[in-house]
């Protein structure tokens, strides 16, 4: 499938907070519990910088939106400035496509534009399907945190996955 990566607008903002929410039931990919608003992302849409922490959305070409994908400033401290945190996430009717491949490769390309050298993904150690795109691409395991959410009654554990490129 082609995609094409353009940069959200406030408009996209509804479709995005859907995408997130569809992986919510699943415990996979986030640890809200409930779906979220749009209103409540408000602030999180606000703080992205196309040049600098891009949100982009995933067109194909019928011009739906297939999912996003976005880097976030890491800790927001100035000694941190050249690392990003990825987050993916894509629509339930397009995913086992290789857009998360696809996601990756497109973000890659983008890094030394944007002033990056070092990308981190908090995955759910239960996450198998993410655990193995990144893994796949590069990423080791920088950190691991036991058991931190509670997820229905079950306790989940967080990976911190890294690569730089330097």
């Amino acid at each position: 499938m082609s995609i094409k990566f353009e940069i959200a607008t406030h408009d996209e903002l509804p479709t995005i907070v859907h995408i997130y929410n569809e992986i919510i039931p699943s415990r996979l990919a986030t640890a809200d519990l409930e779906p979220v608003s749009v209103a409540s992302r408000e602030a999180w849409f606000a703080a992205f910088e196309p040049d600098r922490r891009p949100l982009w959305v995933m067109r194909t070409d019928t011009g739906a939106i297939a999912g996003w994908v976005s880097l976030e400033s890491f800790y927001g401290r100035p000694a941190y400035g050249q690392t990003a945190e990825i987050s993916i996430y894509i629509d339930e009717d397009f995913r086992h496509q290789g857009l998360g491949q696809q996601a990756l490769d497109f973000v890659f390309n983008q890094l030394p534009t944007l002033g990056l050298d070092t990308i981190v993904a908090f995955i759910f150690s239960h996450n198998r399907p993410s655990q193995g795109l990144f893994q796949k691409n590069g990423f080791a395991r920088w950190g691991h945190l036991p058991d931190v959410a509670k997820m229905d009654g079950q306790r989940r554990s967080l990976d911190i996955l890294g690569r730089q490129f330097n």
